[in-house]
């Protein structure tokens, strides 16, 4: 994916507040109570807000090429002259691209969909369907619920999903830094989904994904790897943590040459304890966090697109730390990146 010039997170709220407003002046747009209306507790747009928007359909045109969902100029390939945007009511999208330049007796009737150039290109959905699939997978509706209530088929549900977290992953890799440095303190451990720690419970299949938690920030980055081998773990702990600072792991050999990596290494013995008493070290966060993101991945989504899972986790995670609406920030790496030249690449390590 490419990225372009847009609107950041902050403004592309500014702009559905101002379309609320003018959502809730359509005359047959019901009036709500206790202050309820078409925007969520987080300040991003609901369910409501898109099904009345797209009850005016040159409203919601309007809306997605002020949020630059969709192109609002487009040149003609043919000519080279602006292309005007035109009411169609036999297509689906209402709306086309179309060219109707007159020159030296020479006529253009060039034209194109609306979505060209587009995130919505990538579906076969209606605009408003594109858009309200795409809010119940961002934030994390059930599957059969999604089926049930708006009956789109497993195969859709499934495709959209992964091209959504695809998204989320790209930004991550592209936006991700180092945690740590002197003065900070990162707490480190790996984590198998699908089996439990220390060898209690029966083994499973299952994927070993390394994490780490910086104390004073919260950011976080998790990485699968193939083992838990020195030669594996120490590479990402290079790659993901700042050489001086302070990291506390649990007794795995792996870990064993941190202190001449250049970083102040203190362990925890989790065979005895889970704090040390006398230092009172801990890895309590990591050990948290890893809770968290198997709650949040829930048992039916540790397969082998698992890490595009682990993507949305992070999404999620980064958003509630910057107070952004998730559904907000996915509109704005949407409308940041140029979709004519889209190409999403494989998974790598990512940080939030």
């Amino acid at each position: 994916m490419n990225l372009c010039f847009g609107y950041s997170g902050v403004q592309l709220q500014q702009v559905v507040a101002k379309y609320v407003k003018r959502v809730e002046e359509i005359p047959f747009v019901p009036v709500f109570s206790y202050g309820r209306g078409l925007l969520r507790d987080d300040g991003g747009p609901n369910r409501f807000f898109f099904t009345f928007l797209f009850c005016d359909q040159a409203l919601a045109i309007a809306f997605l090429q002020e949020v630059k969902l969709i192109r609002s100029e487009v040149l003609c390939d043919t000519c080279g002259r602006f292309m005007t945007c035109c009411a169609l009511p036999t297509t689906s999208d209402k709306f086309v691209w179309r060219c109707n330049t007159r020159s030296a007796g020479f006529r253009c009737r060039r034209s194109l969909s609306i979505r060209d150039g587009s995130w919505f290109q990538q579906s076969n959905l209606t605009l408003l369907e594109t858009l309200i699939l795409t809010y119940c997978i961002v934030c994390r509706e059930q599957a059969h619920q999604i089926q049930s209530e708006y009956r789109f088929s497993p195969h859709t549900l499934a495709d959209w999903g992964m091209f959504c977290r695809e998204v989320m992953l790209v930004y991550l890799e592209r936006s991700s830094v180092k945690i740590g440095g002197p003065n900070k303190t990162v707490e480190i451990d790996e984590s198998k989904f699908g089996r439990r720690k220390y060898h209690r419970g029966d083994p499973v299949k299952g994927h070993w994904v390394f994490g780490g938690v910086e104390r004073e920030s919260g950011q976080t980055f998790l990485v699968p790897v193939k083992d838990r081998t020195a030669d594996t773990l120490l590479a990402v702990i290079r790659d993901w943590i700042e050489p001086g600072t302070k990291v506390i792991s649990d007794c795995w050999g792996a870990y064993h040459n941190l202190g001449s990596q250049g970083y102040e290494h203190h362990t925890v013995n989790h065979s005895i304890e889970f704090r040390n008493p006398v230092t009172g070290y801990h890895t309590n966060t990591i050990e948290s966090t890893w809770h968290r993101v198997k709650v949040f991945l829930g048992q039916y989504n540790r397969g082998e697109d698992y890490e595009y899972h682990l993507a949305h986790y992070l999404f999620a995670a980064r958003c509630k730390a910057q107070g952004i609406p998730p559904f907000i920030q996915f509109l704005h790496l949407v409308a940041n990146t140029d979709w004519s030249l889209c190409r999403l690449p494989a998974f790598s390590p990512r940080a939030t």
